[in-house]
């Protein structure tokens, strides 16, 4: 959340939102805030974005806030929405919530204001960070399967959880073969010092980087390779 928070309003009452903003501020919250009463006007000011939130009426002439939740949604489909009326029903609030919105409020009890809008950006915070991750983690497993480096990636305890292409094509096992497996399979017996050694300095938290060493293929044939291994 930035601070302070940038909120935008959609309404077409001067005096509701002044009244918002005093409960936001009793709440804590003294946002930087700008209100829009159409679709033309709302969709400039997501382009002037980020916003942290969005607060919309229910109904306005020629707008409602299921539009103007479609068009955030259409920015950023993590921006939290938060209805703030006084004519919606209980069926519309539910329609609005699976819909995408994150709460609502009646404009007569808006004593819960600032912390459902502190609880929805901070959702909407993690929501992102997840979206990040997962595209992170997306993006280099893509790297891995198409490195031409043989990588193994395996737990603490040396069990193999990943096995690339690149892998395949210099020992011989699939991944089906080997991930479950513990990685001592591929050191040869005059190498196990040099393995637990490695083993101790990753648990230390080193990094080994070129180190010129001896691993075995399914044929039992051995293969000098360039090892690098670190630990998370």
């Amino acid at each position: 959340m930035t601070n302070p928070p940038r909120i935008l309003i959609v309404g077409d009452s001067a005096d509701d939102t002044e009244v918002t903003l005093l409960e936001l501020s009793r709440g804590g919250l003294t946002p930087d805030w700008k209100r829009v009463e159409t679709a033309d006007e709302m969709r400039a000011a997501l382009a002037e974005g980020p916003w942290d939130a969005v607060l919309s009426d229910f109904s306005l002439p020629g707008f409602s806030a299921a539009e103007a939740l479609a068009l955030c949604r259409t920015t950023d489909p993590d921006l939290p929405f938060i209805v703030v009326s006084g004519i919606i029903g209980e069926e519309r609030a539910v329609d609005m919530m699976r819909a995408g919105a994150g709460d609502y409020l009646l404009k007569g009890n808006l004593t819960r204001l600032s912390a459902a809008v502190e609880r929805e950006i901070r959702e909407a915070g993690s929501r992102r960070a997840r979206r990040r991750a997962e595209a992170a983690a997306l993006l280099q497993a893509a790297l891995v399967q198409s490195s031409t480096d043989a990588i193994i990636a395996k737990t603490v305890d040396g069990v193999i959880t990943n096995w690339n292409p690149a892998a395949v094509l210099l020992f011989g096992w699939t991944p089906e073969e080997v991930v479950g497996r513990h990685i001592s399979f591929i050191v040869p017996a005059d190498y196990a010092d040099e393995h637990a050694a490695i083993k101790d300095r990753l648990a230390n938290g080193e990094r080994v980087a070129a180190l010129e060493t001896v691993r075995l293929r399914k044929d039992g044939t051995r293969v000098e390779v360039s090892l690098a291994a670190s630990s998370p």
